[in-house]
């Protein structure tokens, strides 16, 4: 048998794993193959405001249809432009009426900690439609610095440093 002396590494000893000692680690990351499905599914699912201006601002036909999906004071308050107002309680009644079924549809409501835009979106998909929900919402729309419509015509803020670049056309994401 080997002398284990200082210089033999405690690990080449055993085949256990080192113990993992944090919180990120605790629970094994998915495997690249459950990654795929989780991740490719969440941009399925998910827009980025973004990406939403960047297709709106693009000009034409942007190949999707933008849905508001809070209240009428929070519409009037501020709203992408040319945003569809169909606030999630009136969309079972009034989707039909306001949305065509071959336009894929992107939902929005006030921010990360508001899940009307989610509610909607189920409402939307329960009726037929195909459905993505913008991630950040109109906090984010503002916020990353984009135009906005209020009663009182259209504004725009300066980007927030902490969710956009400041100096540079995209985030490069």
């Amino acid at each position: 048998m080997t002398p284990v002396t200082p210089t033999t590494p405690v690990a080449s000893m055993t085949s256990d794993p080192p113990a993992v000692t944090n919180a990120v680690l605790r629970v094994a990351p998915a495997s690249p193959a459950a990654a795929v499905a989780h991740f490719g599914a969440s941009l399925a699912f998910h827009a980025d405001v973004s990406d939403v201006a960047s297709a709106l601002a693009a000009g034409g036909d942007p190949g999707f249809v933008v849905v508001d999906s809070r209240s009428t004071q929070s519409w009037d308050q501020g709203h992408v432009p040319g945003a569809i107002h169909l606030p999630t309680a009136l969309v079972a009644e009034q989707a039909e009426r306001f949305l065509d079924r071959s336009v894929p549809v992107v939902t929005y409501c006030w921010g990360p900690g508001c899940n009307g835009a989610t509610r909607a979106a189920l409402a939307l998909a329960e009726l037929g439609f195909q459905v993505k929900e913008m991630l950040g919402g109109f906090e984010y729309w503002v916020r990353e610095g984009f135009e906005f419509e209020t009663w009182e015509g259209r504004e725009r803020r300066g980007p927030d440093p902490l969710t956009a670049p400041v100096d540079a056309e995209d985030c490069g994401c």
